[in-house]
């Protein structure tokens, strides 16, 4: 289960069968290890499919460890729907930022430092593509959790629950850390893993603020509701990823509008976001 080329020797992945537009080639459920130890550590045990569940928690028992904790990088289904199920398989405790997704177990705070049987995480909030959203630095591994903040192909989307401004301040604070960090790789939770960080995260806050940037031309030349928008800055999209598109464009309106660059007499599109 060791990702080739990640240069990492805690943390491997088992992908669930779940792909889609939203999903890429299914959930990263990855499961955390220190060499020599028994203690293992899952980060976002997936959706609700037995079967995946089944076969992380017998991937573990095979390996003669016991998984010890189940993290959540944020609240949406696919990576936490399994938790319950997951968490009677293995009478592991469940850690989420929320907490109605916790079981038997705390929060995670901004900061915090976890140990497990000699692993060590620390948790980075990074809000935006939800509220919730958290990565997890693995410093003995130079590596960084990153859930669905940054993905491994392609863009994340910013859910109502969510918000640009977060979102551009986590994709910075990230940068930061792994500037100083000298991190060597990202390990999403969807796609395969990113090898080079600072050029990822570079990407990201690149096409977000051209994307701004687009959209405010959208509005100057008439387009005064999010779907004119997204027909105009996203022409020739999966009509499957509309809807996410859409969400996007609200979570971009809503930022410019906050920087007074949506013009008030467009009262129609204010009332939309």
């Amino acid at each position: 289960m060791r990702i080739d080329g990640s240069g990492t020797l805690r943390a491997s992945c088992v992908l669930c069968p779940n792909p889609g537009p939203m999903t890429l080639d299914g959930t990263n459920t990855w499961v955390l290890r220190e060499p020599g130890s028994r203690g293992v550590v899952v980060v976002d045990p997936g959706p609700h499919d037995e079967r995946h569940l089944e076969r992380v928690a017998r991937t573990v028992q095979e390996q003669g460890a016991q998984v010890l904790m189940a993290l959540l990088t944020h609240h949406h289904g696919d990576h936490s729907e399994g938790a319950r199920y997951f968490s009677e398989l293995t009478g592991a405790p469940v850690r989420a930022v929320d907490p109605e997704l916790r079981i038997g177990s705390g929060g995670l705070a901004d900061g915090e430092l976890i140990v497990a049987d000699g692993l060590e995480l620390r948790v980075v909030a990074t809000p935006g593509h939800t509220a919730d959203s958290v990565c997890f630095h693995l410093p003995a591994d130079d590596v960084i959790l990153t859930g669905d903040t940054v993905l491994g192909s392609g863009t994340t989307v910013i859910s109502g629950d969510g918000g640009l401004g977060a979102y551009m301040d986590s994709l910075r604070r990230l940068r930061e850390l792994v500037a100083v960090t000298d991190a060597r790789a990202l390990l999403p939770g969807h796609g395969p893993i990113c090898t080079d960080p600072l050029a990822k995260l570079d990407e990201y806050i690149g096409h977000r603020e051209l994307r701004l940037a687009q959209v405010t031309e959208a509005v100057r030349a008439g387009a005064h509701t999010p779907a004119q928008i997204v027909a105009r800055v996203y022409a020739g999209i999966d009509d499957a990823v509309v809807p996410a598109a859409e969400a996007s464009v609200r979570a971009q309106l809503r930022y410019l509008a906050g920087r007074g660059d949506i013009p008030p007499e467009l009262g129609d599109l204010r009332a939309e976001l």
